[in-house]
Formats: C-alpha cells, sequence, structure tokens
C-alpha cells in the first residue's frame, strides 16, 4: 500500500480495503496476507471512503465530485455517481435500514442524501455553513454532519422523505465545538455516543436514541472480554476457512444485490426447440449457427472446403494437421471460380432445420409482442367478420 488515506475493514470476509493518493483501491486477505485485487480508480487521490455493511461494497468519493460504488469482481464501478459540484469530503451509508440510503457531503456546501436502490436523484438536499461536512450515520438511523464549528444531528423521517427544494430538514440536536478545524465524527456502537475530532483532541456528545439498544451476543458483544475476543476470532477465522473450502465463497461474490445468490434463473425469452430435442436461448447459439438460423450463412464454403479436405485426406494417415498446413490451407481458394458457381447454385437451397427454427422464433416474437401490448392495456384488436368465414376450415 502506498500513501494510504483510508482504510476499510470488512470483518465477513477478512479483507482490508485501502484507498490513497496514487488512486489505486487495494483489497488485502488478512487472514493469508495476499492481495486479493486491486483497481484503478482513474479519478486520482481519493480521501473518503466508507462501505455498506448489508453489501460490503466499498463507496469511494473523489475529487471531481463523483461517487463510485466497487466490489473485488468487477475492474470498473458498480456505479458511478455525480453528486456535487466540487471535491466530496464526506460519505456515509444508513445501516439501520439495510444499506438502503447513502448521505454525501461536498466541498460546494451541501449535503445530499440518495436512494440505493434507483439513484433517480436526491432524496434531500439542503445547504450548510462553513464548507465541506463530515457525516456519519447511527445504528438507529440518526445523521450526523460535522460543518464549521458545530455538529448537526437530524432524525428520521425527515431525512428519508423526499422534498422538493434546497430547505435542511428539522434539526434533532445541535452542539457548538470551539476548537476547530473539525476532522471527524463517529457514533459509538450500541451507545447513545457521539465523539468528534477536532485540533484539541476529542469531544464526546450524548444524542439520545442514537444507539441500538438491542444486541446479539453472538454477532457483537460489547460486554465482552480479552478471553471472548479471542475465541470469536478463532471461530470467524474457521468459519471463513471452511467456507472457502468447501462452500467456495469467495471475495468475487460481493456484488450490489447481495440475495441474488440461490435465486432462479430467468426463463428463456427466444428458444430454438425444433421437435423438442434442444431448447437454447437463440442469444446463447454460437454466430454460425445464429447466422444459420437468420438464413444469412453461407455454407458452400464449408461444404467445399470439406469436400476438398474429404478428397486430400484420402492419401494422408488420419491425424491433426500442423498450424503451418492450416495457415496455408486456411486462404486456399477462397475466390476459385468453382466456389462462386457453387455459391451462386446453393442459394436457393432450404434447410428444413432452419426453416422451423426461423417460424418458431417469429411466433415467439408475436406472442411476446401481444402479451406486451395486453399489459400495457391497448389488447389485441379483433379481427373483422366476413362473409366467407362459413366456409372456413375448422383447425
Amino acid at each position: 500500500h502506498i500513501e494510504p488515506t483510508r482504510l476499510e475493514f470488512l470483518p465477513y470476509h477478512w479483507l482490508l480495503a485501502c484507498v490513497g493518493n496514487p488512486g489505486y483501491l487495494k483489497y488485502q486477505d488478512t487472514s493469508t496476507g495476499q492481495l486479493v485485487v486491486e483497481h484503478r480508480t482513474k479519478l486520482g487521490a481519493c480521501t473518503t471512503m466508507t462501505q455498506n455493511a448489508h453489501n460490503a461494497v466499498i463507496h469511494l468519493g473523489h475529487q471531481n465530485g463523483t461517487v463510485t460504488l466497487w466490489t473485488p469482481n468487477l475492474p470498473h464501478p458498480a456505479v458511478r455517481l455525480l453528486a456535487h459540484l466540487g471535491p466530496v469530503v464526506g460519505v456515509s451509508v444508513d445501516q439501520s435500514t439495510g444499506g438502503r440510503y447513502m448521505a454525501t457531503a461536498g466541498q460546494d456546501g451541501t449535503v445530499k442524501v440518495w436512494d440505493c436502490r434507483n439513484w433517480k436523484g436526491a432524496v434531500r438536499e439542503w445547504a450548510t455553513r462553513g464548507g465541506g461536512a463530515e457525516l456519519e450515520w447511527s445504528q438507529k438511523g440518526v445523521l450526523a454532519a460535522v460543518t464549521g464549528g458545530s455538529v448537526n444531528t437530524y432524525a428520521k423521517p425527515g431525512i428519508q422523505a423526499a422534498f422538493v427544494g434546497s430547505a435542511p430538514p428539522p434539526l434533532y440536536l445541535t452542539h457548538p465545538i470551539p476548537h476547530r478545524p473539525l476532522t471527524s465524527v463517529r457514533f459509538c456502537p450500541f451507545q447513545d455516543i457521539l465523539t468528534i475530532g477536532h485540533s484539541a483532541g476529542l469531544s464526546s456528545v450524548l444524542v439520545p436514541g442514537s444507539g441500538e439498544p438491542n444486541f446479539d451476543s453472538s454477532e457483537a458483544d460489547p460486554f465482552e472480554n480479552k478471553k471472548a475476543r479471542r475465541e470469536r476470532e478463532v471461530k470467524s477465522l474457521l468459519d471463513k476457512a471452511i467456507d472457502s473450502i468447501f462452500l467456495q465463497i469467495q471475495p468475487d461474490m460481493i456484488t450490489l444485490d447481495p440475495e441474488f445468490v440461490g435465486s432462479l434463473a430467468p426463463e428463456l425469452k427466444l428458444t430454438t426447440a425444433v421437435d423438442e430435442k434442444s431448447d437454447l436461448a437463440f442469444a446463447r447459439l454460437p454466430r454460425l449457427e445464429r447466422l444459420r438460423v437468420s438464413g444469412k450463412a453461407d455454407e458452400t464454403e464449408d461444404a467445399a472446403e470439406a469436400r476438398s479436405e474429404d478428397s486430400e485426406g484420402e492419401d494422408k494417415p488420419s491425424g491433426k494437421m500442423s498450424k503451418a498446413e492450416k495457415e496455408k490451407k486456411k486462404m486456399r481458394g477462397k475466390n476459385k471460380s468453382l466456389k462462386r458457381y457453387l455459391r451462386k447454385q446453393r442459394k436457393n437451397v432450404i434447410d428444413p432445420k432452419a426453416v422451423a427454427v426461423r417460424e418458431r422464433l417469429t411466433k415467439q416474437r408475436e406472442e411476446r409482442k401481444k402479451a406486451i401490448e395486453v399489459a400495457r392495456g391497448g389488447g389485441v384488436q379483433p379481427e373483422k367478420s366476413s362473409a366467407l368465414d362459413r366456409f372456413k376450415r375448422a383447425s
């Protein structure tokens, strides 16, 4: 790690995420010491980072006002969002709602709350005094913003309700601090204590209702001693080793939607089954098969090459051709007059299987169009009756 500025630890994966001045996001496995992956953000030095505890996705705030979401299995951001007109100085994710809301603060003096499910725009936006703000969500959904020489806290549902305009939400609690500059802010887990870091040290403020009153001792015990902490670390390491060996749970499974594991595959839209012999999606077919089904494949060259290879292979022993022979025969006779003649002759040849697949695909497309029209409410226009309908045969 070179010149790191922010660190985040993913406890369930035992990964240490690091970002610094070079602009590289690195994941290191703390159980083995190996560097899992490193991503080049291409956005310069980064001084703002947080994690979503619900899905272990890393949120980065950059100097050009963008916020990017990163996972170990993608070399590019999973989400790229232009949040502010200046550098992003604060990012935090709400734990009480399962990571649904994200708060960002920029050097332009604005604080915005985003819905992580659609990214269609800021749910709430307001201006702050003193420029950029440090942000932090508590376990019960209280948002703390440190700006200028004071710390302001906002409670639900005011900060999560959609509001048009830039009016600030109602304050829950405010506290002035004489020591400047204010550098950081953190909530104490399972307690109603907010700690602010400044030039003279630390200051603590009581924020009633910000901490989680009910805790699970098997998940996180605030009263554990040194021996219990050691046992918990050993147990989590053994669980990680067993999962990586038998269940194959790797850091690559970190995604925006953690519930995709165990879900059913989507139903195929267009299939190419003829007489129920094979049922493959049209998009999954090889390119030659798709061209053949569409009637755009030129099979004359393949047939001519096959006949020429059969005639040449009668005198040679059976075996694979070398690479030099394949390159030698690759462009042989591509433009011969005989092949042009055969191409014209086979232009009107009809393959019954390809015709059947083509008809099936056309029928499926028409059914999909009708279903979409019915779903939209338009319905299907009934056919007009005719005097000659009496002579139609019953199908």
